[in-house]
Parts: C-alpha cells; structure tokens; sequence
C-alpha cells in the first residue's frame, strides 16, 4: 500500500519528529525510527516488526523501494515523501531517502535464548554515551557473542545516535537490560562466570582466565567504574595491564580486548 504526504504540517510529520527527538515518546509509542537500507535489512533479519516505510525518490531510486517492497511484509504501508519532508524527519546529515518506523522490543532477560551450551556474554553497566555503546554493539557483532546485557540502562537503547554508532547492530546481537541484582541473580541461575574488569591490586591478569566456560565480562563507565555490588558479586576481578602514563582506556576499546581475549580462546567461534 502506497500513501502520499507533502505537508510539513502533517500531523503524522509531527508525530515523527517527536519519535525522532523523544524518548519518552519512544517509551510510550513502542516504536522507533531507523534511516538507512543497511539498517533496515538488519532490523529484519534481527526479527524486527515494520509499521511504515518512508522515502524520497529524490535520494533514492524507485527500483529501490519496489525491492524492498517485495521482501517485506503486506502489512507494511509504503509512503512517499518529498525533499523538505524527509529532511524534517531524517536524523543524518548523509542519507539514503529511507526511513521505517519500527516497533520496539522488550529487551527482557527472560527471553534470551543462547546458541551455544557455554555462552559468551557481554555486561555493560550504567553506560551513557551513545558512541560508546554503539562500538560495544559493534563489538558484539563482530566477536559473535551470544548476548549483550546492559545494567541500570541511563540511554534509550533506540536513540538514533546508538543506532548510527552501532551501524546496525543494534539489531544483530541478543540485548537484554536490567538492574545491577537482575543479572547478577540471572548469572547464578544461569551458571555463568562474571570477570569484572577493575583497576584493583587484587585483580587478576586478564589473559590468565580460562573464558571456554560460560562467561561474561563486565565493564563500567570510565568516570566511575562498576559499582560495589559488581565488585562484590562477580566471580573475580580482571586487570589489563596499564604500562603508559595513564590508568585507564575507553569503555569500548577495554571491551573489545577483553571479548576478543575470551573469542580467542574459544578458537573463534
């Protein structure tokens, strides 16, 4: 099905613009924006449910829409939009004349369903940068880990700057978000290992660790670290060696060498 919309003024226009700028408005609609012909490929192949498509043959050809038409859905509703309209909505400064408004998932711990018998978890606790979280996404992905949790969520995991820092994959690895005492119960029920990636005297050497088990490494902010409770209640604490004048590194980067550490040991699979 085919629509048309001109107006600035449309009172659908508005309400995108809100989805776009809003998270509250995000949280009460259960639907989100996503730019981008990637993107939307990967929200699909990630099980992702699409309301509407926007687009602009100005950006994009007409072939274009007529492919994607064919591999979506009947239900999905096809609107055209002209150049001021799209810009009004868009989020990129670059972009592909596409837009789908999409519905939002849980995220619950409860419906994590793991691939392997020894999973391989990723734990971020408390980030806020959606820069940072968008590389941990990416890491996610390209290590092929089973799961990402994010603890005491500070971001709207579907703000569009999370969904451009990620490149899409946001929608190609498992997330689950909850308080601190969640996954920490979820990790004991589960009989998984936590490595709490700290600056402390009494970690230990982070490629000393048998990761071949199930796993999950766990990282804070870099303002603050983890909290006490993840201090507390992990199975040890981890260091990466530190030889330069500082005592610390990004979120992201300590993340990546940590699960490719825990990947290598796996054989990369």
């Amino acid at each position: 099905m085919h629509k048309e919309i001109v107006s600035l003024q449309n009172s659908l226009i508005k309400e995108l613009v809100l989805l776009k700028e809003k998270s509250r408005i995000r949280r009460v609609k259960g639907s989100f924006l996503l730019e981008g012909l990637r993107e939307i490929e990967l929200a699909t192949i990630g099980n992702y449910a699409i309301e509407n498509i926007f687009y602009c043959l100005d950006i994009i050809s007409l072939e274009c829409i007529q492919n994607m038409q064919t591999r979506l859905p009947d239900s999905v509703c096809f609107i055209k939009v002209n150049k001021d309209v799209y810009q009004k909505i868009a989020y990129r400064k670059t972009t592909e004349g596409v837009i789908a408004v999409v519905i939002s998932k849980s995220h619950s711990l409860k419906d994590i369903l793991f691939k392997r018998k020894t999973p391989l978890i990723l734990i971020a606790e408390a980030p806020e940068k959606p820069g940072n979280i968008g590389a941990l996404l990416r890491t996610a992905d390209a290590a092929n880990i089973d799961a990402v949790f994010i603890a005491n969520p500070k971001t709207d995991l579907y703000n569009p700057n999370i969904i451009r820092s990620s490149v899409g994959c946001l929608f190609t690895t498992q997330i689950a978000t909850g308080s601190t005492a969640e996954i920490l119960n979820y990790l004991k029920d589960h009989n998984i290992n936590s490595y709490a990636a700290v600056l402390k005297e009494n970690s230990e050497l982070y490629q000393n660790q048998d990761f071949t088990n199930s796993s999950a490494i766990v990282v804070g902010t870099e303002a603050t670290g983890l909290s006490e409770e993840w201090l507390q209640g992990a199975t040890k604490k981890i260091i990466i060696p530190m030889n330069g004048k500082i005592d610390s590194m990004n979120v992201s980067v300590a993340a990546s060498i940590l699960i490719f550490e825990a990947s290598r040991q796996r054989n990369f699979q």
